[in-house]
């Protein structure tokens, strides 16, 4: 239980880190190019507002917008994992292979490489399943 504890507090820490860089990535781009959308954030610097973001930028939202739709259900299906405390092997692996998977998916979907990214966020989706399924059994196991 403990090991199982430890991978999903270093995945959770990883997945993180990964969001904050999308975000480090966006603000790089917004100040290497001196090019903001919101007119407070222009006049910071004496510019005036983009009226659209910069290319890289929209592509960042994209790839943390995908990041919302998926992070946040293996947090809860990580942390009910552990609850139901299923084995050990097969739940590390899941957590582990999903945390890469959507690692690699945020650098294709920045690089635009297909079909890496659709293969990334499919393997990541499965990893879901896996940890969902084992979920339900342990759940209905306490019943």
């Amino acid at each position: 239980m403990h090991d199982v504890m430890s991978v999903f507090a270093l995945c959770v820490v990883v997945l993180f880190v990964k969001m904050l860089a999308i975000s480090c990535y966006q603000g790089f781009y917004r100040i290497s190019r001196m090019t903001f959308k919101n007119a407070e954030d222009a006049g910071f610097v004496g510019r005036q507002a983009s009226p659209e973001e910069l290319p890289q930028v929209s592509r960042a939202a994209q790839a943390w917008a995908n990041d919302l739709e998926n992070i946040p259900l293996f947090f809860v299906l990580g942390a009910l994992c552990l609850v139901f405390n299923p084995p050990a092997a097969l739940t590390v692996g899941l957590m582990v292979v999903f945390t890469a998977a959507r690692v690699v998916h945020t650098l294709c979907f920045l690089a635009r490489w297909q079909p890496w990214r659709t293969i990334a966020y499919a393997v990541a989706i499965v990893c879901l399943l896996g940890l969902a399924a084992m979920v339900t059994m342990g759940a209905v196991r306490h019943l």
